[in-house]
């Protein structure tokens, strides 16, 4: 219940700075995370990234501003961190669907309530999973900038998938000197509307390998030592595998006594013989709170 009260600790905070420069350093402390780790565990439970909470916050605070119609739009505007009057009648109707100097005139407009979040109890799903720390070792493969995308198979990664040559994929699996043996599949650098479905992620398909070589035209991601949060699962493949994603960010995180660290999620799978009962396999870089 901590990392609960103190999510909404974090949220009072910027409910009472939203016209002024919300502190983010400031929210950090109050959530008991890093800055990373608390925008990330409000997007998953929310469903929305931290930055569009806040804007639709202060539009709906200026709904009501608007309404009283003792202040000119600009200085609304400015309250409410917009550089101008246009650019903040832009953003206002784009979210509301009318002008700001139409509000006091209309019985119909928009508002977005505050959050708060409470812990809500559902059937439970184990999920199988360890921490380990592992050295620093080097993700080599093809990696690409595509959409995000939450149901089924993404068809930028089938693509890039589809373009690794027969020749890069021997030597590719030659470079293989750690326990995982097949392809791994990383995600990283996402945009803020990863949960919304909007998006794009830096994505690499290839391989694990501690060597120090020349790896000519593949992509190389340096990744450093430390903690990562193991879970497994088997069932139909994708389905299985994104659920277990979603259940990671919404279920374990939210219950653990661990934080994300920036850096890659790593995921790969056993054998496709029976795409019913696939096995897969996901990393998360973590550490533990203090």
């Amino acid at each position: 219940m901590n990392m609960l009260n103190n999510m909404n600790d974090a949220l009072k905070y910027i409910e009472e700075h939203l016209e002024d420069d919300i502190d983010f350093g400031k929210v950090a402390l109050l959530a008991g995370v890093s800055e990373y780790h608390f925008r990330k565990l409000f997007s998953y439970l929310s469903g929305m990234s931290l930055s569009a909470y806040i804007r639709n916050r202060r539009l709906s605070k200026a709904v009501v501003d608007l309404q009283q119609g003792s202040e000119r739009v600009v200085d609304i505007a400015v309250k409410y961190g917009y550089d101008s009057a246009d650019g903040f009648s832009r953003a206002f109707r784009e979210w509301s669907g009318i002008n700001p100097s139409d509000v006091k005139d209309s019985s119909v407009f928009k508002v977005f309530p505050r959050l708060a979040f409470q812990l809500t109890l559902q059937g439970g799903m184990e999920m199988e999973y360890r921490i380990e720390e592992k050295d620093a070792f080097k993700l080599v493969g093809i990696q690409k900038r595509v959409p995000i995308v939450f149901e089924g198979q993404n068809p930028d990664i089938m693509k890039m998938a589809q373009s690794i040559t027969e020749e890069q994929r021997e030597r590719l699996q030659k470079m293989r000197n750690t326990d995982v043996k097949t392809v791994v599949n990383a995600s990283s650098h996402f945009d803020d509307g990863r949960l919304e479905e909007k998006g794009e992620l830096d994505h690499l398909i290839g391989s694990i390998t501690t060597l120090d070589q020349d790896f000519e035209e593949f992509d190389v991601l340096e990744v450093p030592g430390g903690t990562w949060a193991i879970f497994s699962t088997q069932g139909p493949f994708p389905q299985a595998l994104q659920e277990m994603w979603a259940n990671i960010f919404s279920e374990w995180l939210p219950s653990s006594n661990y934080e994300l660290v920036d850096g890659p999620e790593v995921s790969f799978n056993g054998d496709f013989a029976d795409p019913m009962n696939v096995y897969s396999e996901v990393w998360i870089p973590v550490k533990k709170m203090d």
